[in-house]
């Protein structure tokens, strides 16, 4: 049942993920909430892993998630579930959008999907910034403020901004250095 239930839950993510795989992550939050199946955590590292893999990031992190969930047989359906309403869409608006795309109403309606799935990533991008910079749990049993920052994401962070902004780095380049420096400052 639970393949089922994997199923479903990621093909109604593939319908709304508008914008990219980013947009796929609060759908993973909600997930997280609703069902236990991955903590906050999860997806911040599902995330990572999906960057550093080849392949678009909503596949990829459907396919972590559904592994996390219920296995190899699991990341089968989840992957599944949320590539067949793109297949489908695609097969069957690439055969009408020619007709309609100079069509008023499809410039709105595609017009309107922008700003939604801008706050799609924007959420996404909150979300993982939470995760990733403060350490809320050890901040809530300690109360110390200083307790709130995770100061090695921070420092690296930083480090990252830097050598990209001076040196425009190779996304793939960037990766090894993050992982790199995560090892040395954890």
């Amino acid at each position: 049942m639970i393949y089922l239930h994997l199923f479903f839950e990621f093909f109604k993510i593939g319908i709304f993920s508008f914008g990219g795989g980013y947009a796929t992550i609060p759908f993973l939050y909600s997930l997280s909430e609703r069902y236990g199946w991955f903590s906050s955590a999860d997806i911040v590292n599902m995330l990572a892993i999906s960057q550093s893999t080849p392949g678009p990031i909503g596949i990829n992190m459907a396919t972590f998630a559904g592994f996390k969930t219920a296995g190899f047989l699991g990341s089968t359906v989840a992957t599944f579930g949320i590539i067949l309403p793109s297949v489908f869409v695609i097969c069957v608006f690439a055969r009408f959008l020619n007709k309609f795309q100079d069509k008023p109403s499809v410039k709105i309606t595609l017009w309107g999907l922008r700003p939604a799935a801008c706050a799609m990533i924007a959420y996404a991008m909150i979300k993982v910034f939470e995760v990733s910079i403060f350490s809320l749990d050890k901040f809530h049993l300690s109360g110390r403020l200083l307790d709130l920052f995770n100061f090695h994401a921070i420092l690296l962070l930083i480090i990252l901004v830097i050598l990209n902004k001076k040196y425009r780095l190779n996304y793939a380049f960037q990766l090894i250095i993050a992982g790199g420096l995560g090892v040395l400052l954890m």
